[in-house]
């Protein structure tokens, strides 16, 4: 794609599917001859035009707007001409079918077509091009597919501070610093008898500490913001009629998985994501754990894939119920669970203990309650009892921090980046800390800080990583 991104490019940039308003958005050097061909009149720049979008013929498609941005000042750096017709697929064909027509009709003063190459438009390409040419860096591109996507009031605020700059003003002012202190350690390496009193008094030591300081804010900054992008995947499990499949609804307020009294009901995996103070929770039911007799093979197959969603979550929600703790079959299973979890689960994944129809129990005056341990919930998902307070531990589980006041949307590679970052300045740190020996290494690792950090905003970015970003948006963006 990076090949061709002085090719003229058009695209229907509204979402498909009938709607009040569409548009045609063409974007490509030296416009305007062929916009004023096009549109029967000459175009005033950021004006809008009501006109008629007529065929070859001079028959009209429709009516409407028709706006021209001279570059630079516009969306991709570039001339770019938008047509807003009304929102109907067939329109927008014919008058995407028009401007492909006119770019080739010479033009009678040049005898050249008008608009050569022009071509359909990649997905992201109008964004690339405004990355490429510096109206936007590549944290604020990613924050543009991620407003479109947002799925919360929260994640849609969140991403407009990104595209705003806000993420990529504290990358800058991070980097601002590094590279201070990178020429600080390279200059003195000419100097090698003079070198550690040089650093001592330009205090290097003093403004790595406050680098790292500073970098420790931004990260735990940033792993709020990829949560709120990302989200946390959430596993119910247990055996078979604790109650999953009415957690679930009970999460969601929606009668989503089938509730029955007949074991082995849920035999695949049921996935509803719902939102917990604006952060996204992916809750996932899955098919009752249980061994032994009686379980055909579709169940045997949901059993596994319930396993395989334990392995790749968040948290887990291991729910026991409370009417059958008496019962030393039932009991003996759940601790054959227990110890399964406790192999198979990945660390870091948190463990909640749900103790499920504690309405039930406080009815039936056989059952032992068992007493509660730290986080653990008894709740009851047909009351709703608890159900609040399971929510906030899932949000606890996840690392939330709620009152996030000017929070920026963030993505996991930026996490893993700036993790880079931290590992290669904790190593830097050392070799300063070693003195003379060392210091071609902190240089190095200085280097490498850098270099992880401009992975973020795209200064050193490579083409492959570039493709696999824009790929993902909408052809119109």
């Amino acid at each position: 794609m990076l090949s061709r991104h002085q090719d003229p490019i058009i695209a229907i940039a509204t979402a498909p599917g009938r709607g009040a308003v569409g548009i045609v958005r063409i974007s490509g050097p030296q416009l305007k001859d062929w916009a004023d061909f096009l549109c029967g009149k000459s175009l005033h720049a950021r004006q809008a035009h009501y006109l008629p979008f007529n065929d070859a013929q001079g028959e009209p498609i429709d009516q409407g707007l028709a706006l021209f941005f001279p570059g630079p000042h516009s969306y991709t750096g570039e001339d770019v001409l938008e047509l807003q017709a009304h929102g109907g697929p067939v329109v927008l064909q014919l008058l995407l079918a028009r401007c492909m027509e006119a770019a080739n009709q010479v033009n009678a003063v040049s005898g050249m077509p008008f608009l050569q190459g022009l071509r359909l438009a990649q997905p992201g390409e109008f964004t690339q091009r405004a990355f490429l040419n510096d109206k936007i860096d590549l944290a604020q591109a990613e924050a543009i597919a991620d407003l479109i996507d947002a799925s919360t009031g929260a994640a849609a605020r969140s991403a407009s501070r990104s595209l705003a700059g806000d993420f990529s003003k504290e990358i800058h002012v991070l980097r601002d610093k590094l590279v201070h202190l990178r020429m600080l350690v390279e200059a003195t390496l000419d100097f090698p008898e003079e070198e550690i009193d040089f650093l001592q008094k330009a205090d290097a030591q003093g403004q790595l500490d406050r680098l790292q300081s500073q970098l420790s804010k931004v990260l735990e900054r940033t792993q709020q913001g990829a949560l709120l992008r990302e989200g946390i995947k959430v596993v119910i499990a247990g055996q078979p009629n604790a109650g999953k499949s009415s957690l679930l609804n009970a999460l969601a307020g929606a009668e989503l998985a089938i509730v029955t009294p007949i074991a082995g009901t849920t035999r695949d995996v049921v996935q509803q994501t719902i939102q917990i103070e604006g952060v996204p929770v992916h809750v996932i039911d899955t098919a009752g754990l249980r061994e032994g007799e009686g379980i055909d093979q579709v169940e045997q197959i949901g059993i596994q894939r319930a396993w395989d969603q334990i392995a790749a979550a968040d948290a887990v929600l291991f729910l026991h119920d409370l009417t059958r703790q008496h019962m030393a079959d039932y009991t003996q299973a759940d601790a054959q669970i227990q110890n399964t979890l406790s192999t198979q689960l990945p660390q870091g994944v948190r463990l909640i203990h749900v103790w499920n129809k504690c309405d039930l129990a406080q009815e039936t005056s056989h059952v032992s309650v068992p007493s509660k341990q730290q986080h653990d919930i008894h709740l009851s998902a047909k009351t709703g009892q608890g159900i609040d307070l399971l929510r906030t531990q899932l949000l606890a589980a996840a690392g939330w921090q709620p009152a996030n006041e000017g929070l920026y949307l963030a993505r996991e590679r930026h996490v893993q980046a700036l993790k880079r970052v931290q590992s290669h300045l904790e190593i830097a740190d050392a070799h300063l800390r070693a003195q003379a020996q060392s210091l071609d290494l902190l240089a190095e690792e200085l280097r490498l800080s850098q270099s992880a950090l401009n992975e973020i905003t795209g200064e050193f970015s490579a083409d492959d990583l570039l493709g696999v970003i824009f790929s993902s948006f909408c052809i119109g963006k």
